[in-house]
């Protein structure tokens, strides 16, 4: 027995992905175009996006927010989660990454659950408050620019609806968090957010050492 999480080295690794991963075939040709771009690492892995359909399925969510779509993996691993009536919404800045998404959304049958909303994301979540989505969404993930981390997440908890979650990507950020010689902007900004929620009193809390870290919050 252990009193702490198991290290992962690369053959245990292996041996996690071989024997609990499920990844279809559209999940798989998706990653695969992805790892292709200059920009890939910004996509999720493969456990990440299987543990969160299997999440939001479990906590029977049917309306979702995804900020930070880049080619759109991430939002198939979501929608896939919700029923044949859910709603997904999804925004990012740019439209051409997403276009690679629309593509397997549609070949796994999920793009009538899914809206995508190109321009920046504190805009786009200030029209969804404005529109009277307050409260309305169980499931929120956060995966676009560090720097204004805490502005979406400010909103999110306008938009989640009491017992929904906010789900939080990226929050051990390959270890630099934990660095002090390491000051850029991005992993200021993720420390100075896992600071901030660690003492958030507006919700529970725990940091999935999944991917690259996964916060889950769930507002009171």
């Amino acid at each position: 027995m252990s009193r702490r999480t198991t290290p992962l080295t690369d053959e245990l690794y292996d041996y996690y992905v071989e024997v609990s991963v499920r990844e279809s075939d559209v999940h798989r040709r998706l990653r695969e175009e992805t790892g292709k771009l200059e920009d890939a690492s910004m996509q999720i892995s493969p456990e990440q996006g299987q543990f969160m359909t299997l999440f939001v399925g479990a906590m029977g969510a049917r309306r979702a927010l995804e900020v930070g779509t880049f080619t759109g993996y991430s939002a198939l691993c979501i929608a896939l989660g919700l029923p044949d009536d859910g709603e997904l919404i999804c925004l990012d800045i740019d439209e051409e990454w997403p276009s690679f998404g629309k593509r397997y959304w549609a070949e796994a049958g999920v793009a009538r659950k899914i809206e995508f909303r190109a321009g920046p994301a504190t805009d786009s979540l200030d029209a969804l408050i404005a529109e009277g989505r307050a409260g309305d969404f169980d499931f929120v993930f956060l995966d676009a620019d560090k720097e204004n981390l805490e502005a979406y997440y400010e909103r999110a908890l306008r938009l989640v609806r009491p017992g929904g979650v906010i789900a939080v990507d990226n929050t051990l950020w390959d270890g630099k968090v934990a660095d002090p010689s390491v000051y850029d902007p991005p992993t200021k900004a993720i420390r100075g957010f896992n600071a901030t929620v660690i003492d958030d009193g507006r919700v529970q809390l725990s940091l999935v050492p999944i991917g690259d870290g996964l916060t889950l919050l769930r507002k009171k």
